[in-house]
């Protein structure tokens, strides 16, 4: 085997991993911070895993993974996880001067038995007292859950949606009876219907799709969720199961204790969540209705934007002044790289657009307006792609097309062959764009304020009105370059 070969994965590192992915709703539930530690060597740990809660404000304002720290510095409990009876149960601690509570859990090699890591259950002291008030049912379904996922038996909980604070929770046994129920679900039972008491109630005396979804997750011993439409209203519902274990699987015992038969796990009830999630998806529907006729504008606007050139371009075959046509065929490059910028909001869905596309499509535009048969003049377009939003894209639509324009009609006026090159800049919060042509440059005395091209006027109005940027013109041994430079700005939804 070569040294560079990747090792083969243990069975150790299998079940950490399979833990790390249960963090996220096992957080939820337990409404408390979870950190998966594993033991480097016999004096160092290693954070490998963390989940904050969505249901209760976090402990951990971010993501401390991968940080290692001395076994002595850590809580007393870590050192005390591989005594043959270690019971975890909480201890009161302090986090950044507010008072916790902390339940260390160890993690045991599944072949070994030897304790290779360490679950941290960390709940703030009036989230801890609340769940220790709630029902005995309740507290040792959280804790067949934790012990079901340092096991490794949690089943395809890492594709689970993430559980919130108004999302309602109950725990059925194996007979699907209501051993708890809080206060949140109870009111959307009754929202159903269901006015009377739940507890001890089963499942399928209600005429709802709980049921089917705990007895689904009883036979597959695994995680599943499923979105219902029940009464006009959408639920998602999470079914989660848990196993339990006899005292042989209570102790965790690395060696066999006296009168104890190992039996392994078995089923022992379904945790179950349900949200109306409802309004979520009015708001959601409405706003796919809103984006669909926000796109059918734009494509209604570049379709009128076509036909204007369209009409224009009618009217410039029938001019008879060579002056006329020029101007007819300026305002018809310029509606149509306006045009373009509309046809990418009719078939987006979002409103920033890619600029170095637009600008390849202005390229495209110039050399079917501009270029007349035995004419070579080439394009060439760098640069990464930079996303604008829309107000900037059609600014630079603008720019661009004017300066490509300018460069054809005016630097290769007397010439069939020459090159224009466009260049993209990308600076994170800045944009340059860089235009080169190899033509027959700036006049002598050119100054900038003073020209009377319409075109240029266009680009500098643009440049520094819209885009709040700068504008340079340079003359180049052979032909011009223009630099032009901007801030990026954010878009309506947040994007740049």
């Amino acid at each position: 085997m070569s040294d560079n070969q990747d090792l083969p994965i243990t069975p150790a590192d299998d079940l950490m991993a399979r833990i790390a992915s249960c963090l996220p709703i096992v957080a939820d539930a337990s409404r408390a911070d979870l950190m998966l530690y594993r033991f480097v060597d016999a004096q160092t740990v290693e954070l490998v895993g963390q989940a904050r809660p969505h249901s209760i404000l976090p402990l951990y304002s971010e993501l401390l993974v991968g940080q290692r720290a001395p076994l002595r510095e850590m809580p007393a409990a870590f050192g005390q996880l591989r005594g043959l009876l270690y019971r975890p149960k909480p201890r009161a601690a302090a986090l950044h001067g507010a008072p916790i509570m902390r339940e260390v859990h160890p993690v045991r090699d599944p072949e070994t038995k030897q304790v290779i890591g360490a679950l941290s259950v960390e709940a703030n002291a009036l989230a801890y007292e609340r769940h220790r008030r709630r029902s005995r049912s309740f507290q040792r379904a959280v804790r067949l859950l934790h012990k079901t996922m340092l096991r490794g038996e949690l089943r395809n909980a890492e594709g689970l949606s993430p559980f919130g604070e108004h999302d309602g929770i109950y725990y059925v046994d194996t007979q699907r009876r209501f051993q708890y129920i809080n206060g949140i679900a109870l009111n959307f039972f009754r929202r159903l219907g269901y006015m009377g008491k739940l507890v001890g109630r089963r499942l399928d005396s209600l005429s709802t799709a709980d049921d089917a979804l705990a007895e689904q997750a009883l036979r597959e011993q695994g995680c599943t969720e499923r979105e219902d439409q029940e009464q006009g209203l959408t639920w998602i519902r999470k079914a989660i199961p848990v196993r339990a274990m006899d005292d042989w699987g209570r102790y965790n015992a690395p060696v066999r204790l006296p009168g104890l038969r190992r039996r392994g796990s078995y089923p022992a009830g379904v945790l179950v969540t349900i949200r109306d999630d409802t309004e979520a998806r009015r708001r959601e529907q409405e706003l796919k209705v809103k984006m669909a006729l926000i796109q059918e504008v734009h494509h209604r606007v570049k379709n009128n934007l076509q036909t204007i050139a369209s009409l224009l371009r009618l009217q410039s075959r029938r001019a008879k002044g060579e002056e006329v046509r020029t101007i007819l065929q300026e305002s018809i490059n310029r509606i149509l790289s306006v045009a373009v910028v509309h046809e990418f909001l009719s078939k987006g869905g979002s409103s920033a657009i890619n600029v170095k596309e637009i600008g390849r499509r202005i390229i495209g535009q110039m050399r079917e307006s501009l270029l007349e048969p035995g004419r070579e003049i080439r394009f060439t377009l760098e640069g990464p792609n930079v996303y604008l939003p829309s107000r900037q894209a059609t600014a630079c639509a603008l720019v661009i097309n004017e300066l490509l324009q300018n460069a054809v009609e005016h630097g290769f006026q007397d010439r069939s062959q020459g090159l224009v090159q466009m260049a993209l800049v990308d600076e994170g919060d800045i944009v340059r764009i860089e235009i080169e042509d190899d033509g027959q440059g700036l006049p002598e005395g050119f100054e900038l304020e003073q020209s009377t091209s319409l075109g240029l006027h266009i680009v500098r109005a643009l440049v520094t009105d819209d885009l709040h940027g700068t504008l340079a013109l340079s003359r180049r041994e052979q032909g011009t370059r223009v630099d032009i430079s901007f801030p990026k700005q954010v878009a309506d939804d947040g994007q740049i």
